[in-house]
C-alpha cells in the first residue's frame, strides 16, 4: 500500500461508517459481516464501533473462496440443510435488535464457475433460514448499512493494465473519493443527506401515478404503489434513529406497482450477483410481470433469480440517479452493485421496502400487496440509467411532469 495517508483515510471512513451509516448510539449493537482479508478496517470499525457507545460488535467473516469449494463440492442434501442453528441466531440478532453493517469487497466473479442452479438452491435456504434479518432490515426495524472496501483481486480486475499494487491502491483512493471522504467527511455528508432531500420532498409533492421511461434501451412504464413515499439518503428505524443504509448513495427511491408494469428495458451497466457478472439484462413486462428475460452474460443465473419465488417475477423498488453524478462521472464500471447502482438510474427485482408506502411497517403484507409493494426472497437491483434517457411522471389525471431529460434532472 502506497496511497498517501492511507491509514487516516481509512481510519475516517470507518468513523463515517459508524456515525453517519448505522448511526451508532449508546448501547446499540452490530452485527458487522466482512471478509477476512479485511481485517484492518474491521478493527477500525470495531474500535468507532465502541467509541460510539456501543455496548457489544458481532463479527461474521466472509470467505467466497471456503463457500465457492463448498458449493462445488458438497452433496445435494447438504447444500440445501442448513444448520438450525444459523436461524436461531438470525432470530436472536434481530429480538436484541443488532444493527447491521455489511462491507462489500469480494471480486464481481468469486463465485463464477459454480452451476447457477446449486447456487441458487443454497442462497434460497440460506434466505428462508435467515427471514428475520431480511424483514427487519426492509422494515427498518434496525438501522442497516451497505458499504464497500478494496480487493486485491477485484482491483486488478478493475485496472488490469495497472500493477496490483497501483490497481489496489486506484480501488481504495475511488471508494474513499465517491464515500466523500474529505477533510470532515460528517459535514460534507450532512450537506449531501440536505440536497438528497430536496429532490424526494419534490417528487413527493407531485403525487405522481406513473414513470414512463424513455431510451435506447428503455420503453416502459411504471406503475407507483398507492400512498407511495419517495425516499433519499436516509431513514429512520423504529427505535427513533436515523441512519444511511449505503454508503456511497446518490438515488431517491420508492417503490413501484407490482400490478401495473408494462414495457421493456435492458440494463446499461453489468451486474454483479452472487459472485457472478451479468450484462445486457433484458426483461419484457407485461401487467407487473416479466414475461420474457435474457442477459448477454450470465443468463443461467438471471434466470434461476426469476424463479425465485412468485415476487421475483416483478419490481420492488425504483431508483432516480442523475447520468451526470460523482460515481458515473468517475468513468469507473465497479461491477459492484452499491457503486454501480449509485452511478445509474436502477431498479430492483424482488422485494419492496414498506416504509416507501405511508405507514407500511404497520401494515400487513396482504395489505402492502394490494397497494402494490411486492414481497420476494431477494432484492437484486439492476442499472439502467443512460445518457438519453428522459423519464416523465404521469399524475392521476393524465398530467406529464418531466423527471429526467437526456439522462439528468429535469430542474
Amino acid at each position: 500500500m502506497t496511497l498517501k495517508n492511507f491509514d487516516q483515510k481509512l481510519t475516517q471512513y470507518a468513523n463515517l461508517l459508524v456515525n453517519v451509516g448505522v448511526h451508532v448510539q449508546k448501547h446499540q449493537k452490530i452485527l458487522l459481516s466482512i471478509a477476512v482479508d479485511q481485517q484492518l478496517l474491521a478493527h477500525k470499525l470495531v474500535d468507532a464501533a465502541y467509541a460510539a457507545g456501543a455496548d457489544k460488535v458481532v463479527i461474521k467473516w466472509q470467505d467466497n473462496y471456503v463457500l465457492k469449494q463448498f458449493l462445488n463440492s458438497t452433496t445435494d442434501e447438504m447444500l440445501t440443510k442448513i444448520p438450525s442453528y444459523i436461524k436461531d441466531e438470525a432470530d436472536t440478532l434481530m429480538n436484541e435488535h443488532y444493527s447491521r453493517i455489511t462491507i462489500l469487497s469480494e471480486a464481481p466473479d468469486s463465485l463464477s464457475g459454480v452451476d447457477a442452479k446449486r447456487l441458487a438452491k443454497y442462497q434460497q435456504a440460506l434466505s428462508t433460514a435467515q427471514q428475520t434479518i431480511t424483514e427487519a432490515t426492509i422494515n427498518n426495524r434496525i438501522s442497516w448499512l451497505v458499504a464497500g472496501a478494496a480487493n486485491r483481486v477485484w482491483a486488478k480486475e478493475l485496472f488490469p493494465d495497472e500493477s496490483e499494487e497501483e490497481a489496489y491502491d486506484h480501488l481504495w483512493e475511488a471508494i474513499f473519493t465517491t464515500s466523500r471522504i474529505t477533510d470532515d467527511p460528517i459535514k460534507t455528508w450532512q450537506a449531501h443527506i440536505n440536497e438528497l432531500s430536496k429532490r424526494a420532498d419534490w417528487l413527493n409533492s407531485l403525487h405522481l401515478d406513473k414513470l414512463h421511461y424513455q431510451a435506447k434501451t428503455a420503453d416502459i412504464t411504471i406503475g407507483l404503489a398507492k400512498d407511495h413515499i419517495w425516499e433519499a439518503a436516509g431513514s429512520t428505524d423504529t427505535q427513533g434513529n436515523y441512519f444511511v443504509p449505503n454508503i456511497p448513495t446518490e438515488e431517491v427511491f420508492t417503490a413501484p406497482n407490482l400490478h401495473d408494469i408494462n414495457g421493456e428495458i435492458t440494463s446499461t451497466k453489468p451486474l454483479s450477483y452472487q459472485g457472478n457478472v451479468l450484462t445486457k439484462i433484458h426483461l419484457v413486462f407485461k401487467d407487473g410481470q416479466i414475461i420474457d428475460a435474457s442477459a448477454e452474460q450470465g443468463n443461467e443465473v438471471l434466470q434461476e433469480l426469476i424463479k425465485t419465488d412468485a415476487g421475483s417475477r416483478s419490481l420492488g423498488e425504483v431508483a432516480l440517479v442523475p447520468y451526470d453524478s460523482p460515481i458515473s462521472n468517475s468513468e469507473i464500471i465497479f461491477q459492484n452493485t452499491l457503486y454501480d447502482e449509485n452511478a445509474s438510474n436502477h431498479l430492483a427485482i424482488g422485494a419492496g421496502y414498506p416504509f416507501n408506502v405511508k405507514n407500511g411497517t404497520e401494515l400487513s403484507k396482504e395489505k402492502l400487496h394490494q397497494l402494490g409493494v411486492n414481497d420476494s426472497q431477494v432484492h437484486v437491483d439492476f442499472m439502467v440509467g443512460s445518457a438519453d434517457m428522459n423519464i416523465d411522471g404521469i399524475t392521476q389525471n393524465g398530467s406529464i411532469i418531466p423527471i429526467f431529460r437526456n439522462g439528468n434532472w429535469a430542474e
